[in-house]
């Protein structure tokens, strides 16, 4: 749900994540947010600050007491000071306009991965094998044959984490920046490049095939089969 008082900035972000396969719905006003929330259960929730009927900052705290739902300001308010409030009140992340479409739709997946990973789930279906490992996404917890635990740091886990639910496929530097940041610390490439270092040392294949493989000028994949 995207909560943007200017048509043209709403429809903008509705295009572009219909694009990418999200159902989306614009509302221009808190008031019409209000109604369509008591009967919609949204994944994400884009709020602009400055809207015609109230504070945004103040109706995401009152969202956030009654929903779970991943909330992202979207503003051209860019000061830290609003900044922070709105960290501190109720959002997830906070990003200011004009906006980089490529950068919103990186943080948002990031933001639905962390969320399906935090979120309670059967023992049942938590658990992934790939190669001589197995990952348990609810426990946090990777293991090697003979059960036996690897320790890694929450960035290495969250960064693993991505690059097994990638399935293969090659994810960028960026993406993976958007993966292991939060609210406390900053992260570069740099960051991405030297966790995926100490991963490769932590996980050693019985075939000697690396297990993550440099995409060159992209980033980092999951090599899958021996």
């Amino acid at each position: 749900m995207v909560l943007e008082d200017d048509p043209v900035t709403g429809q903008m972000i509705a295009a572009y994540f219909s694009e990418h396969a999200f159902d989306v719905t614009v509302v221009e006003s808190c008031k019409r947010c209000r109604e369509l929330m008591r009967n919609q259960a949204p994944d994400l929730l884009f709020i602009d600050v400055q809207l015609p009927d109230g504070d945004g900052i103040e109706l995401a705290q009152e969202i956030r007491a009654a929903s779970p739902v991943g909330i992202i300001f979207v503003t051209r308010r860019g000061s830290d000071a609003d900044r922070i409030r709105g960290l501190e009140a109720a959002g997830d992340h906070y990003v200011t306009k004009p906006i980089d479409l490529r950068d919103l739709l990186a943080r948002s997946r990031s933001l639905l991965r962390r969320r399906t990973i935090d979120a309670p789930a059967p023992a049942a279906g938590s658990t992934i094998r790939f190669r001589d490992w197995t990952i348990d996404l609810v426990r946090r917890e990777l293991t090697a044959p003979e059960d036996v635990q690897i320790n890694l740091t929450r960035g290495e886990f969250d960064l693993l984490a991505a690059l097994v639910d990638a399935r293969g496929r090659a994810l960028t530097r960026e993406y993976l920046i958007e993966v292991i940041s939060n609210r406390h610390a900053e992260v570069d490439i740099r960051t991405v490049d030297a966790l995926v270092a100490r991963l490769r040392r932590k996980l050693v294949s019985r075939s000697e095939r690396p297990v993550i493989a440099t995409v060159t000028g992209v980033g980092y994949k999951l090599v899958l089969d021996e």
